[in-house]
Formats: C-alpha cells, structure tokens, sequence
C-alpha cells in the first residue's frame, strides 16, 4: 500500500505548542485519505520547535495531492497550536511543501495548499476553487471594517486585542503595554523619582540634565548641546524624525509679510529676498494645520497652548539650511510678530521652541500615527479580506504586515483614546490629535506616499544643491531596491499586462483601500484599479516602503531627537509671545512641560524608539511562504542590494558627529509593529 512520510513543524514562539489530539487527512486528485492521527506512541509530539515525521499509509494511490486538512481535538484543555509547515513526501519520492504559518485554536481545522503560488486563474478545478472561495469568506468574517472616528481611515473591528483574530495578536501581550511599557521605561531611566511633583516646573536648562544625563547616548547628547544654534534648528528638517515638512519656497506667501530688512543680515548672497527666492535658496515650513485645533484641557490644573507658526530657511554658502524668520500664528499682525536671528536672544529662541513644539506634534500625529500606522493597517485589513494564502501577493506582503494591526488595536485601547497616555502630556491630547488627523486626511494622497514623487513635489530633489539631505538620499536607494524586488515577483508571476487585469482578487484588493482606506475620495488619487504591471510594482512599493521604510525613518529617532525636553517639547504652558524684547529664560523654563509631564514624555520617546524582541529587518523572510526558486532567487538578489546599501550608509556615517541610520536596511523592520 502506498505510504506518505508526513513532516510537521511546530513554531518556537512561546506556548506554540500542544497537547491536544491532531488529525491529517491529504486529499489528491484521484481520492481522499482516511483520517490518520498524528501519534508516536511513548513520544511528546508538537512541543514547541520540534519538527516530527509520521508515515501516513493508504489504501491507494492519492494521485496529485492538492490539499491537506488539520484538525485539532481537545486532550484536556484549551490548547492552541502554531503550525509553521507540513511537508509530504509521496510514494514516489516527490516532496510537498504547504506553509501554513498561523495559529489552530480551539477545536479548529485548517485546510491546506500546497507552498506553489496561484493566481485565480490558475485554479482549473472545482475544489481549488471552492477552497479559495471559502478561506476569503471566512476571513472577511474575521477581519471586519470600522470607524473608529469619522473622517479617520476605517480601522479593525476589534475593541482589544484580546479580540483581535489569533493569528494577528503578539506572542506576547505585555510586550506591547502601553502603560507597563512607559512606566518601566521611567524606571530604567531612573525619572520615576520625580513624578510626585507633577505640576511643578524646572529649574533652568541645566535642571533637564537631571533626567536626561544618566540616558545620554551619541545623538541625544549632541543634541542637548547644540540644540540652541541655528545649524541644529534647520538640520533637524532634513534629518532629524520628522524630515517630510520642509520644501523649496517658490514665492514668499502674503500671510508672511517678511521683508528684505528684516532678512538681509541672515543672507550671504547679496541677492535680494526674492532673488534668493528664484535662485531656489530658501525653504518654508508651515503649520497651519495646527491652526484652530484644540489643546488639551483634561488637567484643569494646567494650561497647555499649541501655535501654527510659519518657519522661513535659507540655505547658506556652505548648503546648509539655517533659519531666517519665524511667525508664531498664521495671521498676520501688530500681536504677531516676526521673530529673527537678529532679535533679543531668548526672543529668537522662544520662537525657535515653538517651532519644534508644533513640529513633534505634526511628526506624531501626522507624519507617524495617520501616514505609517493607520495607513499601513487599511494595507493590512484589505490584504486579508481579499487575497488568499496561496496568492503571490498575499505570499509577498503577509512579513510586512506583521503585528500591525494589533499594535494598532492596542493604541486605540491605552495610547491615543480618549483619557489614554497620549492625554497625559501632549498639548493634542484630549481630543485634538483627533482634530488634526481628521485635517491631515486631505493630504493623504496616493503621490504622496510615492517617495521619489513627493521629494520631488516639494522641490528637495536635487542632490547637488541639497548635499547633506540623507532621509531623501537613503530612501530613494531603499525605494528602488524595493521596487526591483516587485517588480522580479510580479514578473514571475503575471506575464502580461492582461493577466494584472484579469486578476479579480488583486482588484478586490485595490478597492478595498481605495473604498473603505481612504473613504472613496477620488482626491486622494489612490487607484480604483490596477492596470499594468508598472502600475502595480509602484503600488506595491508604496506598501512595502510605508510599512517598513517610512515609519523606521520617523519612529526610531525619537529618543534621540526628543529625548532633550527644550528642542522636542510635547506641551507649552504659557501662550505664545505676542511682542518682542519682553522673554526672558524664566518665562521661557516655565513654558516648557513640567517634570511630571517631561517624565511621561521621556518615558513614551524612549519606549517608541526600542525595537521588537526577536525583530526581523528587511528583507529578512524566515517563513517561507514563497516555495519556489525564481522566487527564492529574487529575494536573494534583494538581500544583496540591501547589504550593498548597509555599507554605502556605514562608510558615509564614519566618524560623522551625527551619523544618519535610521534608513540603512539592517535597521529597517519589516513591518510596523512598534
């Protein structure tokens, strides 16, 4: 009689594996196996990490086996199981491999294919078919849309992770509490001390060092040194955490009213302001979106102020940006003055505060929160709503969404809800940071998620006149690899343009973002459909970069941008100045957040910053779900462009006082799961 040696792999995670009584049945082309239980006797199968071998024995010969159903049965109790693979060896010596990858839960079954991607129209017959049918059904059960705020990106269905589906939640919840994570942050950095003096107000500059001292690392301690020149001010728009604001100013805006008196010291030139303005030399960063958003009032013991200033940059002889004027408020007037370099010291620096104030709150709640996290959740939603297991696609995407819709899920639960930690020391807290992502959706659009296209959009693409700009230069090496590595899969798999069309799940995929992602607004620019495959070796890029590029260049800097209170406040606590010549370092020391608040945001910067236990980079695939060699050869040749980028960024970085890394490969994880 026939006899298939059947491999089953156990995953290592913790509590992987399981007591419980497993059953096998193979189904092929010319009949179905009995139900076999998987047992050796006076043996302890499917323990964690093990890899066991079974010989499955039938009556006849199966012929071709296309699928292959797990079933679990309760020994003694709940007890769930992460399977990674099984692999079949069939009477003839052929081998099988069918990656599974997911957690059986309960008194589950799971029905597997074989590791060989298909494309709907490869599936001939009726059972494939069916099989694909009904794994989309039970997924879109599992994975339900829902508006978490109106105007917000539709996010999970889910109001904890504990409801999340298993096979999206963290091995290990407390890894990710919020609240367990920030309060151990505090103690490893020895704040938690003065957190019983919550309200109160530091020092002076120097009194900051009593939290920041004992944590300083290379960047951060540069910082807290330099943070006050204007060097430091502008090089933190092209490499600091937040380098997406900043763009060439090609006319002076009227709610500007900055005059060539005012400037004319800080040009280097002798160009007037407007031939510096055509010749490409100055730069503008503005915060209106801040304008008219509320600040927090959930303590009534303090108030906390928010700005929309307006930021005026110039570049200077040696290409580095500098800058030149500043505009607290977006409305001109006699009670808003234009602050220069040339002012009173602390009038200029109070005004430089401000600036970064409103900048940390636009880099969390827009450039991090709305354009990686929530972003990359619609990406993750939509892909197990529509693309099978067995799809090249779903194949290629699944390592870039790991843990993120649970991370996601979690925020929602501790960080950004309503009374959560984000209330405790931010000025958006208490409602506008919902404000201001409801704002911000208007500027989500489809281009400006395509790197290449948006540096160009705002004028930052030439190397030659913007040097010392590495987040661009970087993330156009990393965006090309990228790209390279779709377009090698796309190629494998579809062979024309026709068959992108034809591909009725890769469509349902599209719309689904388009629909219920970005709400069906036609202005987000974000296809309805994928036409070519150069249409969607950019669409797939865009994914891949923003779930792995983009938020490991805004999310792994934060301690060491942030970390120093006075260049990174989360919270100002006297309102914007209104004339000059009146600051002086008191009112500027007890603008700034107090030690409590100072503490939390010290607490959170750190704990954003930290990588996952066990963490995969880019390009790093240990679950195969792809089983064939083109592919395997592909990734191989994406491995070889990433380490070729590694070392073109650690040679630039030698014995720079402010290495730039955040976008080398080898600190890039594959998805957003922090």
């Amino acid at each position: 009689m026939p006899s298939y040696t059947v491999t089953v792999a156990t995953g290592s995670q913790w509590f992987a594996g399981t007591d419980d009584y497993v059953y096998l049945t193979l189904q092929g082309t010319d009949g179905c196996s009995e139900r076999h239980l998987l047992d050796k006797p006076f043996y302890n199968d499917f323990e964690r990490g093990a890899v066991d071998s079974y010989d499955v024995t039938v009556e006849e010969d199966l012929g071709e086996i296309q699928l292959i159903k797990i079933e679990k049965r309760k020994y003694w109790y709940q007890d769930d199981w992460y399977l990674k693979y099984i692999t079949v060896k069939t009477p003839v010596g052929d081998y099988l491999e069918f990656p599974c990858y997911r957690w059986i839960t309960d008194e589950k079954e799971v029905v597997l294919r074989d590791g060989r991607a298909k494309l709907p129209r490869d599936d001939k017959t009726q059972i494939l078919k069916q099989h694909r049918r009904k794994e989309l059904e039970s997924r879109q059960k599992m994975y339900r849309w829902k508006e978490w705020h109106p105007g917000f990106p539709l996010s999970i269905d889910a109001h904890s992770h504990s409801e999340l589906p298993r096979d999206i939640q963290f091995d290990n919840e407390k890894g990710i509490d919020f609240i367990l994570n920030y309060t151990k942050a505090m103690e490893n950095l020895y704040v938690n001390r003065f957190m019983h003096m919550f309200q109160s107000s530091w020092s002076d500059f120097a009194d900051f060092e009593r939290i920041f001292v004992r944590i300083s690392n290379t960047i951060s301690e540069y910082v807290m040194q330099h943070w006050r020149e204007d060097f430091m001010f502008g090089y933190q728009f092209l490499n600091g955490c937040n380098p997406v604001l900043i763009r060439r100013c090609t006319e002076i805006p009227k709610k500007l009213p900055v005059t060539m008196d005012m400037v004319e010291c800080s040009l280097e030139r002798n160009l007037t302001l407007e031939e510096e303005v055509k010749q490409g030399n100055i730069f503008i960063v503005d915060y209106e979106l801040l304008d008219g958003v509320d600040a927090n009032r959930t303590d009534p013991c303090t108030i906390q102020y928010l700005a929309a200033p307006i930021c005026l940059l110039y570049k200077n002889l040696e290409k580095k940006i500098v800058p030149i004027a500043i505009q607290l408020g977006q409305k001109p007037g006699p009670d808003n003055p234009i602050f220069l370099p040339s002012d009173a010291t602390y009038d200029w620096l109070l005004a430089k505060i401000w600036v970064r104030s409103s900048d940390f709150h636009i880099h969390q709640t827009v450039t991090h929160l709305l354009r990686t996290h929530l972003v990359s959740e619609v990406f993750s939603i939509a892909m197990f709503r529509q693309l099978p297991a067995v799809h090249p696609l779903f194949k290629l995407l699944v390592p870039h969404m790991r843990f993120t819709i649970a991370i996601n899920t979690k925020a929602r639960e501790q960080l950004i809800c309503e009374c959560g930690l984000f209330d405790k020391a931010n000025a958006t807290g208490g409602g506008g940071h919902v404000q201001m992502v409801q704002k911000a959706m208007k500027d989500l659009t489809y281009s400006s998620l395509c790197f290449p296209e948006e540096i160009k959009a705002k004028g930052m693409d030439n190397k030659e006149d913007i040097p010392y700009y590495f987040y661009r230069d970087d993330g156009i090496k990393v965006w090309e690899a990228i790209k390279s590595f779709a377009e090698d899969v796309i190629h494998i798999y579809y062979e024309s343009d026709e068959v992108v069309c034809e591909d009725v799940e890769l469509q349902a995929f599209v719309k689904d973002i388009y629909v219920y992602g970005m709400r069906g607004v036609k202005a987000s620019g974000f296809p309805k459909m994928i036409r070519t495959r150069e249409t969607l070796a950019e669409y797939l890029t865009v994914i891949m970069f923003t779930t792995s590029a983009q938020h490991a260049a805004v999310n792994f800097g934060q301690y060491d941008w942030c970390s120093w209170i006075p260049n990174a406040p989360p919270t100002m606590r006297c309102p914007p100045p209104t004339e000059k010549g009146t600051v002086t370092i008191e009112q500027i020391v007890e603008s700034l957040p107090d030690r409590g608040r100072s503490c939390w945001h010290l607490g959170a910067v750190w704990a954003l910053s930290q990588f996952q236990d066990k963490e995969l980079f880019l390009g790093m695939y240990p679950d195969e779900h792809f089983v064939e060699k083109p592919v395997k050869e592909a990734m191989a040749k994406f491995r070889k462009n990433l380490d070729e980028i590694v070392s073109t960024i650690t040679e630039r970085n030698k014995n720079k006082k402010l290495p730039y890394y955040y976008l080398s490969p080898d600190r890039i994880p594959n998805s957003v799961a922090v």
